[in-house]
């Protein structure tokens, strides 16, 4: 896999290619208010007894919604979920609380009539997560977790016994990239991890502010590729090299060397180094309604308020319905990601006539959700061929994050 980080009027732009094929792509647009991840010291503005949440003010400027199920509140030594009674019991307005967004926010300028952006108060949460290569830290939590993308009972428990090990307090949330590291490279970054926290809470005092940014895309594009083989980081802004180099070697020594930087003769111009790699159309491609298939078919994705449906259509396609339906399925969980689309997804496969064919695409379904960083959740497949699927997104869908860099 190669890592390319691109810069386009102050908005950072990074693809990941492998195969000459888009896996994933994230940006961070200049104009973004909120990153996911960031965490603030934040005060409640209000509390809305009907949603049974609160308001807060993140920084002085922008908003946060903490719903009850994300209130932490220590109690015996421990910190015990809200949710056994109202928030308005647990929360007061004008107090001041540790928060981190669970969602990205951007302003929503868009001149084009036909696109279509969410506005509403991003979510944020009292339950911290830090998140480093092979590791997530909870420092609230009383447990330590294995990833549920991690299969083997036997493997489970050896991990779970190692992380009982490394860290007999509880906390931990070992990630799939974890299976088969040496525990010395877990201990250290446990050890990083820890820190973080530590420093975050020296600054829990005063007016409300932003204590740390959430992982930028670079960052994001690194921890969730940790478990690939990353053979190349191109970088043509030298800033950006010191960025990934910082990451790196806090969290991946081994791939400090994998940062390569490029001579272009047009470094200045726009998207330089995605010209070089010719995957501009790739990009374009990403913002149609369509996507063709490697063998005559194609996909419609139509987003609407309420959800996402993608159609299927077998069009010159002659093989039978199961194997379109497989390819489709690859495709259709790879849009999905790369153009970061959340909540509910309906796929409308090609009608199939037995149920050993339909047991066999849901399991293709559910082995290809464990290739999302995000959780992906793969229900059924109804009478009618209908996949119903749910997909927890962290940051704005891809469309949004284009117009707001591109337009």
């Amino acid at each position: 896999m190669d890592i390319l980080i691109e810069e386009l009027e102050e908005s950072l732009w990074v693809v990941a290619m492998e195969s000459g094929k888009i896996k994933g792509i994230e940006i961070d647009p200049a104009i973004e208010e909120i990153r996911y991840g960031s965490v603030y010291w934040a005060k409640v503005e209000r509390i809305d007894k009907s949603l049974d949440a609160a308001f807060l003010s993140l920084d002085g400027n922008n908003k946060g919604i903490l719903f009850n199920r994300d209130v932490r509140i220590k109690k015996d030594g421990k910190f015990v979920k809200g949710g056994s009674h109202s928030i308005s019991k647990t929360l007061s307005t004008g107090q001041m609380v540790i928060v981190q967004a669970k969602e990205g926010w951007i302003p929503k300028y868009s001149n084009d009539e036909e696109v279509f952006f969410e506005d509403k108060t991003p979510r944020v949460s009292m339950n911290i997560t830090i998140q480093g290569r092979h590791l997530i830290y909870t420092p609230q939590n009383s447990e330590n977790k294995v990833s549920q993308r991690i299969k083997g009972k036997e493997l489970r428990k050896q991990l779970n016994n190692m992380l009982d090990n490394i860290d007999p307090k509880k906390g931990i949330i070992l990630r799939n990239s974890a299976a088969g590291t040496q525990e010395d490279i877990l201990i250290r970054e446990l050890k990083i991890l820890k820190a973080i926290w530590e420093k975050i809470n020296e600054f829990t005092h005063g007016e409300e502010a932003l204590i740390m940014a959430g992982p930028d895309a670079i960052q994001r594009t690194l921890s969730d590729n940790a478990h690939r083989l990353i053979d190349r980081i191109e970088v043509v802004v030298m800033d950006h090299y010191q960025d990934a180099e910082d990451w790196c070697e806090l969290y991946a020594p081994d791939l400090v060397t994998k940062i390569t930087p490029i001579e272009l003769n047009n470094a200045s111009k726009g998207f330089a180094l995605f010209e070089h790699h010719d995957i501009l159309n790739k990009l374009e491609e990403l913002v149609q309604p369509y996507v063709i298939l490697p063998s005559g078919g194609s996909l419609i994705i139509q987003d609407t308020s309420a959800m996402t449906v993608i159609d299927v259509n077998k069009g010159a396609d002659k093989r039978n319905a199961l194997s379109v339906n497989i390819e489709a399925a690859q495709e259709a969980l790879r849009q999905a990601r790369i153009r970061n689309i959340g909540g509910i997804i309906i796929i409308d496969f090609i009608n199939m006539k037995t149920k050993k064919e339909k047991d066999i695409l849901l399991t293709e379904l559910k082995k290809l959700a464990d290739n999302d960083p995000c959780t992906v959740q793969i229900h059924d497949i109804t009478k009618l061929g209908l996949a119903e699927i749910t997909r927890a997104r962290r940051t704005p869908p891809l469309i949004e994050r284009f117009h707001s860099t591109l337009y």
